[in-house]
């Protein structure tokens, strides 16, 4: 997708314009607006003739919402609608009339349609062409083009790592397993970060033995991918990140069911949002030092494989007892957990991971679940959340859950009673391979993959959920 600034619309193809909820329609449009339901309402759109005196072939206006709310989110919905309406007219240019908007303003209208127009698309080869979106240039009209662009820049590097993240969680299994996921993180270093890539071997002499566990059913070599910006004061904390990088999740030996077993090639959402984050800080050059790490594994069913009712020994040197093979994700980031605190010393930890089908029973299919031992680093989630349109919500951590990972023959067993506060309990054991570090846990299970997006700016399927939250609580909190 192109994005161009311009001071003035010119002859335009499609020409959408903005209207709050209502308001006095542009354009003469009035009778279109009286004639038809459009009443400015966000997510809302309405396509006309572009009647005399408007030079365009198609006017489209596209709802803002309340005028006393308009805020980054209207305009972004907005732009987004405008894009999503006229994908497939068959038409290749939009234009987008911000020019009564602020300069940070109209740089997010690009940036939203950057996000509106993703596609995964690369292995369909029969398409009919009325399928495939025709615009490929969008043109925002603002007061000052310079300075709008100049305000996209950033912006644009954030919608590269969404973009990034989505890739990743959107490729099957058999092209994205760890090698070709770290590979492509390697890759990264283009943009200044620094990338270490850890196999086996090295693992194995950290004593990463509960990752390394994970992975032992798979004829793909597990990795650790270790990647630094060094973007604030040299000698400063670093802040981090941990990802859940299973790059397709059979359950191993506690294998889990056929039906829908195809939708775990995205079990390295958390990963894939920590790899984009770090993309979106290099990419916008932001002033902090900052560590992501992922454990990379498959998880599959082999006479190599783990077994229920092994005991494994962690990297912390705390043992724990493999009740389920299905409960891996916590088992992996066990090891790349502790690897970061020893290693980094950093401000705070957060981990992300598509962690627990409990998650979904408890927060249904828009909300990620924070667990903290920080109230200071949790509620810079929470808070971040909401400015970039992601939801959270904060989960109790109680001491008295603790007992239900308490192993008869180890330190800990990786599942608790059930299905009895599976998500809290999964939590508990990450906790034990932090130390004394700030810590939050975000269970993305619920939002990482959207089988039916209602927003015009995420697609249907991968979400890259997390990357704009975390870029923007550091960007808020955390830069120098």
């Amino acid at each position: 997708m192109i994005v161009q600034f311009v001071a003035s619309p010119g002859s335009a193809e499609i020409l959408a314009l903005f209207v709050t909820e209502g308001a006095e329609a542009p354009g003469g449009l009035a009778a279109a607006v009286k004639a038809s339901r459009f009443k400015g309402g966000r997510n809302s759109t309405l396509a006309v003739p572009a009647p005399a005196g408007l030079d365009a072939g198609l006017a489209l206006l596209t709802g803002l919402g309340d005028a006393a709310k308009v805020d980054d989110l209207a305009i972004e919905t907005a732009a987004g609608a405008a894009y999503q309406a006229v994908r497939n007219s068959g038409l290749e240019t939009l234009t987008i009339d911000a020019s009564g908007l602020s300069a940070e303003q109209a740089a997010r209208v690009g940036f939203a349609v950057r996000l509106a127009a993703y596609r995964f698309d690369k292995y369909r080869t029969t398409q009919k062409a009325e399928k495939i979106p025709s615009v490929k240039t969008v043109r925002v009209v603002a007061a000052d083009a310079k300075a709008a662009e100049a305000a996209f820049a950033p912006l644009s590097a954030v919608a590269d790592a969404v973009l990034f993240s989505r890739d990743l969680v959107s490729e099957p299994a058999n092209v994205l397993y760890p090698a070709e996921f770290a590979k492509r993180v390697k890759a990264l270093e283009s943009l200044g970060l620094e990338v270490e890539i850890l196999g086996e071997a090295e693992m194995d002499k950290l004593g990463m033995q509960t990752l390394l566990a994970v992975g032992m059913g798979s004829e793909r070599e597990s990795q650790l991918a270790v990647i630094q910006w060094k973007g604030g004061k040299a000698g400063d904390q670093p802040i981090a990140f941990v990802g859940k990088g299973v790059c397709f999740d059979t359950g191993g030996i506690s294998i889990k069911p056929a039906e829908g077993m195809e939708d775990m090639k995205w079990d390295m959402g958390g990963a894939a949002a920590v790899a984009g984050t770090m993309m979106a800080l290099a990419g916008r050059k932001a002033k902090v030092n900052a560590v992501g790490v992922l454990g990379l594994v498959e998880n599959m069913p082999d006479g190599k494989a783990q077994r229920p009712g092994d005991v494994v020994v962690s990297m912390s040197g705390q043992t724990v007892e493999v009740i389920n093979t299905d409960a891996e994700g916590r088992l992996v980031l066990a090891d790349a957990l502790w690897y970061t605190q020893d290693r980094f010393k950093p401000k705070f930890i957060i981990d992300l991971a598509t962690l627990t089908g409990a998650m979904i029973i408890s927060l249904g299919l828009e909300y990620a679940g924070v667990f903290s031992n920080d109230d200071a680093v949790a509620q810079g989630i929470l808070d971040a959340g909401p400015l970039v349109g992601e939801n959270y919500w904060r989960m109790p951590l109680p001491d008295i859950y603790d007992r239900h990972i308490d192993s008869p023959i180890a330190d800990m067993k990786n599942m608790g009673n059930g299905r009895a506060g599976g998500s809290i309990t999964a939590a508990l054991f990450l906790k034990r391979f932090v130390n004394d570090t700030p810590w939050a846990h975000i269970d993305i299970a619920p939002t990482a993959w959207n089988p039916k997006s209602q927003s015009p700016v995420v697609p249907d399927g991968a979400v890259g959920f997390a990357v704009r939250t975390l870029d923007r609580m550091v960007a808020d909190k955390y830069e120098v």
